[in-house]
């Protein structure tokens, strides 16, 4: 990066943040603090509501998802059209009309109040785990651009975020995030544009290289339960992992219960159903055009340059110096068969082509095989480094193939990402332990300014346990796939919690309680087997299913076993 690329990267957040603080200056009550002002039209509220799940993790770790995989991961957003259906035409009703700052407010409505309590600790634990990780996204942009420390990295962007959401509470985060959406798009686009002027060749053949490497196999009907993305994964799982996402987490509902009106927020979220799918096949197709575009122009072995030149300091018999050479050797006769697949295309010689191609698909797999072995000797050499580096394809293409100036404003698009989808989930875990334990367990009575600096110290207590988990966290998963793990454990329990209370109303709140507690530890369970039973492991999007499932039947079975419901009746919503 040059002087021009941080200009833009600076003067790019400095103005974000700074059109937040100044609209946002004279809301001090808890209304506002929570909630915002509750003018806000339909488009900001869409815009708002996917900001808050587009984190800098989505617009990082997508990219490496499709250059590794190709498009077979938008399969996983399959079911979200219907969840937010759904949710818009059941949920948001509900939580307007009660009038609640938090979901889990209904469940004490609807239950008791320790399932209140179960749902929002529930909610506390998973975002907290995922804050963390979306903490840990934009620390590896900083650390691998800067040249600092990760651990230094993480601790100075989570500050950052912590200092911007304290400041500016819920109005901010909305109001803000139209703009950091506006330049994270053009960033993308921009981005884009310049890759595919960047391809050695036709657009027509970066798509027949990329389908005959099987990169644009975006849809499978398989019924393999070990494949993880299928048409029924993300129909089935997805929608349960969506519902329970859009519908009861409160960093999404605190986004649209500041709707003007009810209508205003059922747009809101139809906007998100017309354009989430869509989204995430542009930026899975980005990483396959950059996978394309790496099949002509040699790639590093290890895309995280800097445990790269660390491990080969420290490999006194040189085996990562051979892995290299061993590389470009297998790198050069690829790309040779490449070639000559193309050339027997324009030539309309598919005998020729077919040959060619099964050579070139055998050379990427020689490729592939020695990134492995200097995967392994590097894990062997050091344990705590990150095999899976699918994380920093995009941001080594941006760093070493962008022009200056493109660079900072993609750079300055991670960045916003990253605020905004943070200063949602900081803000919603500071609202909610406020309001569904601080002032409903600690101190019922007490004045707006005192409940608002207790969300504020709330809200950084939460951003220090982010950090901590982004520190000290050993992910080895593709990035967007630990997020959505992380929501595939503890999502489904609370789901269901909502759902009972929807729509089965002879289940009283001991039997849900408990009921909930069991599925919960369930789920913990079959995630565990993944690691002890290789063999047992199946798509994490079963998970949503599974627990879901397993609560909504038990919670029936325990009430017949109890008697009749022994919920009492509702109490009035909190003032």
């Amino acid at each position: 990066m040059n002087l021009l690329d941080f200009v833009v990267l600076i003067g790019s957040l400095v103005a974000i943040a700074a059109y937040g603080a100044w609209h946002t200056r004279r809301h001090r009550n808890l209304n506002h603090y929570l909630r915002g002002d509750e003018t806000v039209g339909w488009l900001t509220i869409g815009i708002s509501v996917a900001a808050t799940q587009a984190s800098a993790i989505t617009f990082i770790s997508t990219p490496g998802q499709g250059y590794e995989s190709g498009l077979d991961f938008v399969q996983n957003y399959f079911g979200m059209p219907l969840a937010l259906i759904l949710i818009a035409a059941v949920f948001l009703p509900i939580y307007r009309r009660l009038n609640v700052y938090t979901a889990y407010e209904y469940l004490g409505h609807r239950f008791d109040a320790k399932t209140r309590l179960l749902g929002a600790a529930l909610f506390l634990v998973s975002r907290g785990l995922a804050a963390g990780i979306t903490i840990y996204a934009p620390a590896i942009i900083l650390s691998t651009v800067l040249g600092w420390r990760l651990d230094l990295t993480i601790i100075l962007s989570g500050l950052l975020v912590i200092i911007y959401t304290v400041t500016g509470g819920s109005q901010a985060v909305t109001l803000t995030q139209k703009w950091q959406m506006a330049v994270i798009f053009g960033g993308m686009v921009a981005a884009f544009v310049i890759l595919l002027l960047k391809l050695p060749t036709s657009l027509g053949d970066a798509f027949t290289v990329a389908g005959g490497f099987k990169k644009l196999d975006a849809v499978s009907f398989s019924t393999d339960l070990h494949r993880r993305y299928t048409f029924w994964t993300g129909l089935l799982g997805g929608f349960f992992l969506s519902l329970s996402y859009f519908g009861t987490d409160q960093s999404q509902v605190q986004r649209y219960l500041s709707g003007s009106s009810l209508r205003a927020s059922r747009l809101g979220l139809m906007f998100n159903a017309v354009l989430k799918i869509p989204m995430q096949f542009f930026i899975l197709l980005l990483g396959v055009m950059v996978f394309v575009f790496y099949q002509f122009e040699q790639p590093p072995v290890f895309f995280n340059q800097a445990a790269w030149h660390q491990a080969v300091q420290h490999d006194p018999g040189k085996k990562l110096q051979a892995l290299q050479q061993e590389f470009s050797t297998a790198y050069a006769q690829k790309e040779q068969f490449i070639r000559q697949w193309l050339d027997a295309k324009h030539a309309g010689n598919r005998e020729t082509e077919a040959a060619a191609q099964t050579q070139a698909l055998a050379a990427l797999n020689h490729v592939n095989a020695v990134r492995t072995k200097a995967e392994t000797v590097m894990e062997q050499d050091d344990p705590g480094v990150k095999s899976n580096d699918a994380d920093y394809v995009f941001v080594t293409f941006i760093l070493d193939h962008l022009p200056h100036g493109l660079i900072g404003l993609l750079i300055a698009a991670f960045f916003a990402a990253a605020l905004q989808s943070k200063a949602a989930e900081l803000s919603a875990l500071g609202s909610t332990t406020t309001v569904d334990f601080y002032r409903y367990l600690v101190k019922r009575e007490a004045s707006d300014a005192h409940y608002v600096a207790a969300t504020k110290w709330f809200t950084l207590f939460w951003g220090l346990v982010a950090i901590a988990f982004a520190l000290f966290a050993d992910l080895v998963e593709n990035l967007i796939q630990a997020v959505n793990i992380v929501g595939s454990v503890f999502y489904p329990v609370v789901l269901a919690l909502f759902l009972v209370a929807f729509f089965i109303k002879r289940v009283g709140g001991t039997a849900m309680f408990w009921s909930a507690l069991a599925a919960q530890l369930l789920v913990l369970i079959v995630y565990s087997l993944h690691y002890r039973f290789p063999k047992l492991d199946f798509s994490y999007l079963w998970y949503n299913l599974i627990g879901c499932a397993a609560c909504v039947l038990l919670s029936l079975i325990l009430q017949v076993a109890l008697g009749s419901s022994n919920k009492t009746a509702p109490s009035p919503p909190a003032p």
